[in-house]
């Protein structure tokens, strides 16, 4: 089988050239001499079935970062047919020297000039057929984002790859990445020679916008208005969506499953209904509000705007030992803790990179969010919900920033801080459904396995013995419960949600199953039930412990391996658990002492 590398600059495409190739083919796997997974996907081209491995951004071939050596060490113990390397075209002058690092290597490449509208709009052009002479490969300008010129730069790979010849030796390859030589003067002469570039940029929409965007005075705020009308939307939108989706969960329930279990013995018919079916059901009811947030923060970051929150946030992160990128790895990880964690790797410092691993868990991830949506929609009203939704959020903003300020003496960074600003984009309509779909898929995936084994395990503890009430103080969860009454009970956690908090340590998206199954209700039946046990104190608290306390294991597992050390992850675990449940218990005592 043959195998392509996708290569390029951090912020040239490369993820969407990459979705854009692949479809919605994509999956992550290991490779030989390296210890991250990276993303890859079988694709058709030039009559071969060829692996297309989407390697991580990178600014040099001989630097320091982890993302650096990552591409160094796979390109040195795997075997490449060909590398497709992707620059942007508006950028060219700064961005050459890492094909001419490539070009050493003796690999064969397409270089790929993405960006070729804004180029143009900028006034710059480039002559790509004496380019590609100069280079020794063949050079096209594309739109990964709407697609031109792709056929074209695909035709080329497909060239290349049907010539059948053997990949450059990587032991050959290891050697050469050991040495640079006169890159800097030899880009030089080729933009010289190849490349115009107008002296003033002739597009000055990005200034305009950023004169009122990045304001001193007014940025920070336009920005946090911004979330909050972001969160409005999401919610607004998706509610009646979720709604609809658990109408049609009951009546599949009620009208077919019922039904079809009715003949089956008690505990086969409660495993499968008040376990598994109500448990996936509930969870999966809040899949259009997970695609809506997606969808709505893959225009956020693919319009530039989360350059301008780094940029903004930059003076204030210094104060806590970070800087701009740790902001943009804090809102990443608002989707999602584990690719937030494996992004850290562009920092170069190690203890800069430890301290924003050791907030980035306290960011709301998306599995939190289900959480909040469910128990803001059962105990809060419309016109509450948002309100409290960003509450939320602001709170975690506060976690993050006192974590950072209380252990940046241990961790202390000198490493100056640069950020490139892109130019404002805005998604095509395939790039918002292709992310959208990966969520979709990425939930799915999470169900089979976390989810659905959550929720049976809750049930059989709610369920045995079988001689007693289910989910009564006599079975096997109740004990459970009873055992951390003297922790939870000063923080209005009762014995129900106590269980549905441990489960939470596996995966957040198991809180919603586990509830569903302890009381065996779904939806807005279950909702009831809910505001029938908890006041708004108690629900409240219970959201702000889980917002805090430990993350997924997939979290933790990434901790481990992105920072090499057990001790660091025990650290994280620790302090979010110690964290959450101070938080928890100032609000709770708080709330009840002014009579709430």
């Amino acid at each position: 089988m043959k195998r392509i590398a996708l290569l390029g600059m951090p912020n040239t495409g490369k993820s969407t050239l990459f979705n854009r190739i692949s479809g919605a083919s994509a999956r992550v796997g290991n490779w030989p001499g390296i210890t991250v997974d990276l993303m890859s996907a079988k694709i058709l081209i030039g009559g071969h079935i060829a692996d297309l491995i989407d390697l991580p951004g990178i600014y040099d071939l001989h630097g320091f970062s982890e993302d650096e050596q990552v591409v160094r060490h796979f390109l040195a113990n795997n075997a490449v047919d060909l590398v497709i390397i992707l620059l942007n075209s508006s950028q060219i002058d700064r961005q050459l020297s890492l094909v001419l690092q490539i070009k050493k290597l003796n690999i064969k490449a397409v270089l790929a000039l993405n960006m070729a509208d804004e180029a143009k709009q900028t006034g710059i052009t480039i002559d790509t057929d004496n380019l590609a002479t100069a280079l020794a490969m063949p050079v096209l300008q594309i739109s990964a984002k709407y697609g031109d010129g792709l056929p074209k730069a695909l035709q080329a790979a497909a060239q290349i790859i049907n010539q059948n010849q053997t990949p450059t030796d990587p032991k050959l390859i290891s050697k050469k990445l050991q040495a640079d030589h006169q890159i800097e003067q030899e880009m030089d002469s080729l933009i010289q020679r190849y490349v115009q570039i107008p002296t003033t940029l002739t597009d000055n929409t990005t200034d305009k916008i950023d004169r009122i965007l990045l304001h001193k005075w007014f940025g920070l705020p336009l920005f946090f208005v911004a979330m909050f009308l972001f969160f409005q939307f999401i919610f607004s939108v998706g509610k009646p969506l979720q709604d609809s989706l658990a109408w049609a969960f009951r009546i599949l329930r009620s009208d077919v499953l019922n039904s079809l279990f009715a003949s089956s013995p008690a505990w086969v018919s409660g495993l499968m209904l008040d376990g598994v079916y109500n448990g996936f059901a509930t969870v999966a009811a809040f899949v259009p509000i997970i695609v809506l947030f997606f969808l709505v923060m893959s225009m956020v970051e693919d319009s530039g705007y989360l350059s301008r929150a780094a940029f903004l946030m930059d003076a204030l992160m210094a104060k806590m030992g970070l800087d701009g990128r740790g902001f943009v790895m804090m809102l990443m990880g608002f989707g999602c803790n584990v690719p937030a964690l494996m992004g850290t790797r562009i920092m170069r410092s190690r203890p800069m990179r430890l301290l924003t691993m050791l907030v980035i868990p306290l960011s709301l991830c998306s599995a939190r969010l289900q959480v909040f949506i469910f128990i803001i929609a059962a105990l809060f009203t419309a016109q509450q919900a948002p309100i409290i939704l960003f509450a939320l959020y602001v709170t975690s903003f506060f976690t993050m920033f006192l974590t950072a300020l209380l252990f940046q003496g241990q961790y202390k960074n000198s490493e100056p801080f640069l950020l490139e600003l892109p130019p404002y984009r805005f998604p095509t309509p395939l790039q918002i459904v292709l992310r959208g779909w990966q969520e979709v898929k990425h939930f799915l995936i999470r169900a089979s396995k976390f989810i659905i084994i959550g929720v049976v395990l809750v049930w059989a503890l709610t369920n045995f013995p079988s001689d007693v009430p289910p989910a009564s103080v006599g079975t096997v969860a109740g004990q459970i419960g009873l055992l951390f009454a003297p922790i939870l009970d000063p923080i209005g956690i009762n014995t129900q949600l106590a269980i549905a908090l441990i489960f939470g340590f596996v995966a957040k998206e198991i809180v919603i199953g586990a509830l569903a199954v302890i009381y065996g209700l779904q939806g807005d039946a279950l909702m009831a039930q809910m505001a029938t046990q908890i006041d708004w104190v108690q629900a409240m608290s219970f959201m702000l412990f889980t917002l805090i306390y430990t993350p997924c294991l997939s979290t933790i597992a990434t901790l481990k391996n992105e920072s090499k050390s057990s001790g660091f992850m025990w650290l994280s675990i620790a302090w979010s658990l110690s964290l959450a449940w101070v938080v928890s218990f100032v609000f709770y005592q708080g709330a009840r002492a002014l009579g709430f």
